[in-house]
């Protein structure tokens, strides 16, 4: 179990530091009117582990924001992501 924990915590940081970069690229991308990076992908980046990285880069580049999905997917993922990890904690280190 601690295994997994870790696999799952370092794909945790490798995605969240990926959507993070993703978001600030798309925000930079958006004030020079280039091509962006389409809203399905920066949704999946926060799926498929991302979702810390995507929550802290909608803050702080202040990208998304007022979007419907974004405002309910990227906090939900976040805290989903977060309650997983904790229950991986608890099995792998408490139990």
């Amino acid at each position: 179990m601690k295994t997994l924990f870790f696999i799952y915590t370092a794909a945790l940081v490798l995605m969240s530091v990926i959507a993070f970069i993703a978001y600030g690229r798309d925000k930079r991308l958006a004030k020079s009117g280039s091509w962006r990076t389409p809203e399905r992908t920066l949704l999946l980046l926060s799926a498929c582990c991302g979702g810390i990285g995507a929550f802290v880069g909608m803050r702080v580049f202040r990208h998304k924001t007022q979007h419907p999905s974004f405002k309910i997917i990227v906090p939900l993922t976040m805290i989903l992501q977060i309650a997983l990890l904790a229950a991986l904690a608890y099995f792998a280190f408490l139990k």
